[in-house]
């Protein structure tokens, strides 16, 4: 009896964290999304949401992150706790892009 109920609240997460709007388009060539939104949406939205607060399984809200810009990077590439490192999927450009990106987000609360 608690299977379905776990499908089923998996389900609505993902689909809440994929459906998200809150966070506005990023500042990209002709309104679209930054390189760094881009690839945040590809990688972090799952668990952070796509305005950084959803928090799913331990997720930080990312809005109210206290970190500087490079234990952020640090973060990403690394990884902690259940989040994966991401030195490896990802170009230290690319994480920059990620953290600048994040960033952002935490300006915009």
């Amino acid at each position: 009896m608690s299977r379905p109920i776990i499908g089923i609240t998996s389900l609505v997460l993902l689909a809440i964290a994929c459906g998200s709007s809150d966070a506005p388009m990023g500042s990209g060539v002709d309104g679209g999304m930054s390189k760094g939104e881009q690839l945040y949406r590809m990688n972090c939205v799952l668990c952070h949401g796509g305005n950084g607060k959803l928090g799913f399984n331990g997720a930080k809200d990312l809005t109210a992150s206290v970190l500087t810009k490079a234990e952020m990077t640090a973060r990403v590439s690394e990884g902690k706790g259940a989040m994966q490192p991401f030195k490896n999927m990802l170009t230290g450009k690319e994480i920059d892009a990620v953290v600048d990106h994040v960033r952002a987000l935490a300006k915009k609360k």
